[in-house]
């Protein structure tokens, strides 16, 4: 199996990327369908182009480093359960369009990355967030499941059990998120790729 290796210039770029993922990490804001705890943000968008440019496993390293700079600067609020549903969820979207985009590298292709992965990243977040995610931090905070669908019934009439808790409030929100960050993403990727794959080998 061979083994990605980077040279320096694209160490760097990873470096460069991950600390401007970090600092998309505080640009968020919440949406009105959602737990007020859980805030959209495009702190993919780095990890993305780093795929695009330099492949899945570049792509990754960003997503990994983000997480660390974070916990190093801000420490974590949630117990580190917010970090591994970010890491789960962050590289589910990142890894899969990224893998996509390699098989062709067109327009065609990065657009087709982009859809599925955000597909893939929205149902992998809802199916982590029902099994793992929500009850492990319902049972560090010693709260029981309703506690959350009793925080998002008030503000979003649809939910009224668990289920629908991860229907129509997180699924939806991380539909909006990949949406958003892949719009960003199409956009921008263009104009700065030829940076990007200067000196790669």
């Amino acid at each position: 199996m061979n083994k990605k290796q980077f040279n320096i210039s694209e160490i760097s770029k990873i470096s460069i990327l991950s600390a401007i993922s970090f600092l998309l990490m505080f640009l968020k804001f919440p949406l009105p369908f959602s737990p007020t705890f859980m805030e959209i943000d495009i702190a993919e968008l780095p990890a993305l182009i780093a795929g695009f440019a330099m492949g899945p496993v570049a792509g990754f390293l960003v997503i990994c480093i983000k997480l660390l700079l974070s916990i190093v600067v801000k420490g974590s609020r949630t117990f580190y359960v917010g970090e591994l549903s970010n890491l789960i969820v962050s590289a589910t979207f990142v890894l899969t369009t990224a893998i996509i985009y390699k098989k062709h590298r067109n327009k065609k292709f990065a657009l087709l990355g982009l859809l599925v992965g955000s597909i893939c990243m929205s149902l992998v977040a809802t199916i982590s967030n029902y099994f793992v995610i929500f009850p492990l931090y319902a049972k560090i905070l010693k709260l029981d499941l309703n506690a959350f669908v009793n925080m998002v019934t008030k503000i979003n009439p649809l939910v009224k059990n668990y289920f629908t808790l991860m229907v129509f409030s997180i699924l939806p929100f991380n539909l909006v998120k990949t949406f958003l960050t892949s719009i960003v993403t199409s956009i921008l990727y263009k104009k700065i790729s030829p940076i990007l794959k200067k000196n790669n080998k």
